[in-house]
Order: structure tokens, then sequence, then C-alpha cells
């Protein structure tokens, strides 16, 4: 099983490891609970070393992302971020990225899931074949990713590395030498608080972590993080976004500029639009229960299914059981009262507008 350089530190810290995508990562440093409150209401300190980061180099490295992304990279300048999909030629989803803009034009750096980051690599570099105009590196091994999340993450950052890296807009990056570290800081993040995301080198990531834990971030594990992303309403590859489900359906057409020009996937997208019958929709319970993916949405009378959940679980922030379920179009107003199957009991629930939880970042 691969380890990221903190593997370590989490140990030392006490954290429950677990599999991970063959990552071994921390689910807990002791209790979910406490390390979402953390984030919701502090600071909370994330290892996302698993992820990937491809980067893209050369004169034609723009018309190369424009090509296999469904967003318009075009908008972007340097030091701009982009939330983006990679579609297949059926227009299902290959995997949701983040492209970085480094140089307008002529270099970029696209981030990857780590669930999918074999398969998005392998991909990217097909797609790129015989394009001499565009060279692909592989840095996922090189580069160390921390997340740092919550209410007071920009602050604590700041009084560390220097006021000026507030200054940072969403969905923006800068680049700074952090006691002799080279780090890139995105404002960025998957959990629905502010903060950043810093990309480091490999070996030094143990430093920053360490300075950052000692300025008072609390360490949180990927239980924390699926609850946060999921209040949220933050789609996840393989739950709410697939091969076979096209953006509109996933909750993440907004990413899907057609008028840009031809890319992977734009012509069955433009065909499948005006005939899709299912969304993605929020579901709140109204009885005690905890809804797991794959639990069947049933309507009222409890024989008739509206459709599946894809996320699911008791949020400690709206103090109830919430899920993001897909479900018929014709089922999926706000309002609607439903049914989920957990277990064999069908339990009371009402389709609810997302996200559950919103800070205003």
């Amino acid at each position: 099983m691969k380890q990221t350089s903190l593997h370590a530190a989490h140990k030392a810290a006490g954290a429950t490891m677990v599999d991970f995508a063959g990552w071994d990562m921390p689910v807990s440093y002791g209790g979910t609970v406490g390390e979402i409150a953390a984030v919701r209401g502090g600071a909370g300190l994330f290892d996302v070393s698993h992820m990937g980061e491809a980067r893209v180099r050369g004169a034609g490295a723009l018309a190369f992302v424009q090509r296999v992304t469904a967003n318009n990279a075009s908008k972007l300048v340097p030091g701009a971020a982009q939330y983006s999909l990679l579609l297949n030629p059926e227009g299902g989803i290959i995997d949701d990225i983040i492209v970085y803009c480094i140089s307008a034009g002529d270099e970029y750096m696209i981030v990857l899931n780590a669930g999918c980051k074999d398969k998005d690599w392998a991909w990217l570099v097909e797609q790129s074949a015989g394009d001499e105009a565009v060279t692909l590196t592989d840095e996922s091994d090189d580069t160390a990713l921390i997340a740092v999340q919550g209410p007071t993450a920009v602050a604590l950052v700041a009084g560390l590395v220097g006021a000026d890296v507030a200054d940072t807009e969403r969905f923006h990056f800068v680049s700074v030498t952090w006691n002799g570290i080279p780090c890139v800081f995105s404002r960025t993040g998957y959990t629905g608080e502010d903060g950043f995301e810093i990309f480091c080198p490999w070996a030094d990531a143990p430093q920053v972590w360490d300075m950052l834990t000692v300025a008072g971030a609390a360490p949180a594990g990927l239980g924390a993080r699926d609850v946060l992303r999921l209040e949220a309403a933050y789609p996840l590859y393989g739950h709410e976004l697939n091969d076979t489900w096209k953006p509109w359906e996933s909750g993440v057409g907004w990413a899907v500029k057609t008028k840009k020009g031809d890319f992977i996937g734009r012509a069955a997208v433009v065909e499948a639009k005006p005939t899709i019958s299912s969304k993605l929709v929020g579901l709140t319970l109204t009885e005690r229960g905890i809804p797991r993916e794959n639990c069947v949405v049933f309507a009222t009378d409890g024989v008739r299914p509206l459709g599946i959940i894809t996320s699911g679980t008791m949020s400690p922030t709206v103090k109830a059981g919430i899920a993001m379920a897909h479900l018929n179009k014709e089922d999926a107003e706000i309002g609607t009262s439903v049914l989920v199957d957990i277990r064999g009991r069908k339990v009371a629930a009402q389709v609810t507008a997302l996200p559950f939880y919103r800070n205003g970042v």
C-alpha cells in the first residue's frame, strides 16, 4: 500500500489508518465529529497528497486542455484555477478536476482525484499521442498537497506566511517561499469552508504540516472530509459522478461550456441534454435514520421507486440524516415528501435545496 510523506506524522498522532484508493490514509484521529466541528468552527488540516498532479506544457497546451475538458480554460489568466470535467466520447464523466493556469496558453496543471488518478493519467496521455505541441508530466510523486480549511484558516495561514497571502481570491493561487520551502497556496478546498490547499515538495510536507499544527490547525481524516463535502453538496466520483451519467444528471452541468467550441464529449452532451429525465437532489430525513449509498428512494406510497441515494450520512452540523440522491425529475421538486429504504425500514424524508450547509464561500 502506498504512503504519503506524512504517514509517520499521522501514526504519531494516533490516527486510524485505512486503505483508500491504494493509499494508507488517516480516516480519523480519534473522533470524526470533533474533527468536523474543528473545521466548521476553526481550522482543520487534511493530508490530500494522494491526489494527482499533471503538468501540461507547450505551444499547444491551451488547445489540448480545451479539447479534453468541458469548461472554458481560455478564460483563465495566470494565477487562476477552474473546476472542470473530463468527459468520455459518450458524454459521461471520467473525473472532475481543477485546472490551474500557470502561464496563459502554454502551461497548465490539472489536479486529479486520487481514486481516478491512474486512469485519468492514462487517458490524458492517450489524447496527447502524436501532438508534438504538448508535453505531459506526471508530478504526483514529487508533489504533496495539504488542505487547511475553516473560518479561521486564512488568518492562521496569513499569520504564518505573511498577510499578503490573504489577498488571494477564491479559485486563485500564489507561489510563496515559506521557511525556505517553495509552496503554492491555492484558495480552494472541498469542505464548504474557506482556506487553502498548499502544494509543496513531497519531502517538505512534514515540516509544513508541523508548522500548521503548532499554529493550531487540527488534523482531520477522511471520515470528516466526506461528511464535510456532503454537507456542502460537493460531488464525489463513483457516487454522484460516473462514466454513464451526463453532467446535468450529476449536478455539474454548469461546468460544461458547449459554446467554447468542440471538445471530447460535446456532441453527446448536446444531444442528451433535452432528454435528461433525472437529476441530483438533496434529501433530509424527517425521522431518525442514517441514509447510505444505494438506498432506494420511494414515493410516499412505499411502492413506486423514484431513484437511489448516491451519498448519505448523519450530519452533526444539520443534526439530521442527509443524502444526495439521483431521482426522476418529476419527483425532484423541493419540498416533495419521500421514503428512504434503510435496511428494509422506510424512513420519511423530504427533498431539500442544496447545499445543506453554506458559510458564504
